[in-house]
């Protein structure tokens, strides 16, 4: 195989172990909430915690793992982090207390925080530099796919075996299929250090990279489109039971955002240069204000339903393009994985404080009222956006 060749074989690689990994770390408690709030009598507030602690945990050690990655250990990180992520599904599977679930979510953070998008990314910028817009759009394109293959996947195993087994089958994929694509991928690309750069450059520090121009903004951007969509999409099938949308059909809209997010990267794809940044940005934020506009005029139809699924996924996935190319066009490609945990902080605290904020919005005014909260932020983007 020639070293072009094996790149792009890396490249895919990654883009599938990502969809492994999002889909089993990241969409479990989406996938699976319906079910454990029939069959778990430990409470909503206590389900909505689990991944409250998973994010605020990705948060927590990200800054650490921004500088192991700029140090070139992306490799170790994606090999141990992925193996983390298998034990504490295996935790989940047997949990039979409220403290050994979230224990398992705690666990499920730190694998998601040493083995996806950020460092996946980072190893792509560090070792194709301004090249790095087509890896990246090829592994978002494939792992976009991540809640297409959770959604229907979790809730086929658990209607027909129960919850515990569709557990143990992510434990399953993790440990003999994602593993071995996520080494096999790092490895193959260099296992994260810059290409002729003999010793990896460690990341700036916090100060530094706070101080340089567009970071506060970035910041303020990326926390309050998270903090909407996964209000949104973390609890959208008990939102849309509430709403009046049959299980059949909220199922279907659900797994209709991974779909919809490749879509948007395609077209971002196809755009090209023609499209400059800030158009995007723009066109992002008015999906995401006309998402919940379209749950809040939906009655529950279908048609409407599934439109907000399309455009939310839509922006989404265009979203997550554009996100590292602006942190690498801010700070450069040296401390790229510092400077992402850096400006990513205020978005993960947000998605980790998502569910719960959710949950207890709609438990005070109901489900219009979380759609309603949702508009809100990001028509607070869309301000915030336009200033800039």
């Amino acid at each position: 195989m020639t070293p072009a060749r094996k790149e792009q074989a890396a490249v895919w690689a990654l883009a599938f172990g990502q969809t492994l990994g999002y889909a089993c770390f990241f969409y479990i408690f989406a996938a699976l909430v319906l079910v454990w709030q029939r069959e778990l009598p430990w409470g909503n507030g206590v389900l909505a915690l689990g991944p409250f602690l998973a994010i605020g945990v990705t948060a927590l050690v990200s800054p650490q793992v921004g500088r192991w990655v700029d140090r070139g250990h992306a490799l170790r990180l994606m090999g141990f982090g992925t193996a983390l992520g298998a034990a504490a599904l295996a935790l989940l599977a047997v949990a039979w207390h409220p403290l050994v679930y979230l224990t398992a979510f705690v666990g499920l953070g730190a694998a998601a925080s040493a083995t996806l998008y950020e460092v996946c990314f980072a190893l792509l910028i560090r070792r194709f530099g301004e090249r790095a817009r087509g890896p990246i759009t090829r592994v978002t394109l494939v792992a976009g796919l991540a809640s297409t293959l959770a959604f229907p996947a979790g809730a086929a195993l658990a209607e027909a075996f129960g919850w515990r087994i569709a557990v143990w089958s992510a434990v399953a994929v993790v440990s003999c299929v994602m593993l071995p694509l996520q080494v096999w991928g790092a490895h193959s690309l260099g296992g994260g250090r810059a290409r002729g750069a003999p010793k990896p450059v460690a990341g700036a520090s916090w100060r530094v990279i706070l101080g340089r121009p567009g970071v506060l903004g970035l910041m303020a951007l990326f926390a309050l489109l998270n903090l909407d969509h996964w209000m949104l999409v973390s609890l959208m099938r008990p939102l849309l039971a509430e709403m009046g949308v049959a299980d059949g059909r909220a199922v279907t809209a659900a797994a209709l955002i991974g779909p919809a997010q490749v879509l948007g990267r395609v077209a971002l794809m196809a755009a090209g240069a023609r499209l400059r940044t800030r158009v995007a940005s723009l066109f992002t934020v008015l999906a995401m204000v006309a998402g919940p506009v379209f749950l809040l005029f939906s009655g529950g139809g279908v048609a409407l339903v599934l439109a907000f699924a399309a455009v939310q996924g839509a922006a989404m996935g265009i979203l997550t393009i554009l996100k590292p190319l602006l942190i690498s066009e801010v700070n450069g490609p040296a401390d790229y994985a510092a400077s992402a945990a850096a400006i990513s902080m205020p978005a993960m605290v947000s998605t980790a404080v998502a569910p719960l904020l959710g949950t207890w919005i709609m438990g005070v005014g109901g489900p219009l009222a979380l759609v309603g909260s949702a508009l809100v932020l990001a028509v607070g983007a869309l301000v915030l956006l336009a200033r800039r």
